[in-house]
């Protein structure tokens, strides 16, 4: 539950490469629950708590349908906005993103296209989130998540830094002059882009939709499967 996982600032990350991957990042691992078989071809750091159990213990701790090997409980990881990083490369910006699976999604796209830093509204989901954190796949490790007021934080965006977002009255995605830095939002699910924030949008796109029958055919794209989108078309053009 969110409000123990802020009382002791720890979350909870299972199966063999997440938790490879947070003890390989930046994570601290606080304890690990594992059975025989796992902690044998594992060698772990003495500073973490090691509890060997079995596979009926792991499966009634477990959060998952099918329980891996291991369970560990991760330190949140403290992080501090760098602004000259956020302004001087492509950064994603998430306006109230409230489904896990699309929260964990984004997080393995910007890992996949090397994006390193993700600014999210303060109402956006938890990053540490059980379902986020699975459905990472290990990607939480190696991107930075911030929470934010967002409109605040564009107030302070250079001049020389664009502000992408996609809009129905945005211009053809693939038509467009991108840049290798600026910062990228993307709306909610079901609302969009916030009031708020459209005023900071600089660059105004859309994702043209090829469907033969353009009287009946899909009403948007889910945030998620958009974001990739667009990052592949940014990265495309400047790699």
């Amino acid at each position: 539950m969110k409000k123990f996982r802020d009382e002791h600032q720890q979350f909870i990350a299972e199966g063999d490469k997440l938790i490879r991957d947070l003890i390989s990042g930046n994570f601290q691992i606080h304890e690990i629950f594992a059975t025989n078989k796992w902690l044998e071809k594992n060698t772990l750091p003495k500073t973490i708590i090691i509890n060997e159990i079995t596979e009926e213990e792991l499966n009634r701790i477990s959060q998952l349908s099918t329980p891996n090997q291991v369970l560990a409980v991760a330190k949140y990881q403290k992080t501090e906005i760098h602004y000259n990083e956020i302004f001087n490369n492509l950064t994603l910006m998430l306006d109230e993103i409230k489904d896990p699976g699309n929260m964990g999604t984004i997080i393995r796209i910007a890992d996949w296209f090397g994006i390193s830093n993700i600014i999210c509204s303060e109402d956006t989901v938890d990053t540490y989130n059980p379902k986020v954190v699975q459905s990472t796949m290990g990607s939480i490790a190696r991107v930075n998540i911030y929470y934010t007021n967002l409109a605040e934080l564009l107030k302070k965006t250079p001049e020389n830094t664009p502000v992408f977002g996609t809009l129905l009255t945005g211009k053809n995605i693939y038509e467009q002059d991108l840049s290798k830095n600026g910062i990228i939002i993307v709306g909610n699910e079901s609302r969009g882009i916030s009031d708020d924030l459209l005023k900071y949008i600089t660059n105004k796109l859309y994702i043209p939709s090829y469907a033969q029958n353009t009287d009946n055919k899909a009403e948007s794209l889910n945030a998620s499967i958009a974001t990739a989108i667009i990052c592949a078309e940014f990265k495309r053009k400047f790699n």
